[in-house]
């Protein structure tokens, strides 16, 4: 609202905002250039190397950092190819003892087998001719057996023993038949 003035009784209209009189541009315009000036060099001087050598030291961080990322990359690589080849050389020196194991104890046992066959061979012809020896004795005194059973036989029957050569004779004709 308007105020009136003392003397006229005029109402004045009220007076512009000082940044917008036009009397004040050139001084306004001044101190902005200078303070444009002093921002820009403070900025190109101070400023930006500050931000600029961050943003390069956070570069070769990075670059480092993925270099030695790359460096334990290519490191654990050839850590699993070294370990993935003493795998393979372990399985095969494994399988290398196995087999080498295997033929051995097949080794030992057909030698063993051999060795017990050989024996038993042995003890199956000395129980032969064990047997051999026993059934020839056998038969040796079943004919003397006989020859005295067969005389007591016909002593008993006809009360009379038969002759000897007689009975060996008779025994002699039914062991041969």
């Amino acid at each position: 609202m308007a105020t009136p003035t003392t003397g006229t009784g005029v109402p004045t209209a009220p007076a512009p905002f000082p940044p917008f009189e036009t009397e004040h541009f050139a001084s306004q315009l001044f101190w902005l250039v200078l303070a444009f000036v002093i921002l820009y060099a403070l900025m190109a001087k101070v400023a930006l190397p500050r931000v600029a050598s961050i943003l390069k030291m956070r570069e070769d961080t990075v670059s480092a950092d993925l270099a030695a990322a790359q460096r334990f990359r290519e490191d654990s690589e050839a850590a699993v190819a070294a370990y993935e080849k003493s795998l393979a050389d372990a399985r095969h020196n494994a399988q290398t003892i196995a087999n080498e194991t295997h033929e051995r104890f097949a080794k030992e046992a057909d030698d063993n087998r051999k060795a017990l066959e050989a024996r038993l061979h042995g003890k199956l012809a000395d129980a032969e001719r064990s047997i051999a020896a026993t059934k020839t004795s056998a038969m040796s005194n079943v004919r003397g057996v006989a020859v005295d059973t067969a005389s007591a036989i016909v002593e008993r029957l006809i009360g009379q023993a038969p002759a000897t050569p007689r009975a060996e004779q008779a025994v002699d004709r039914v062991l041969k038949n």
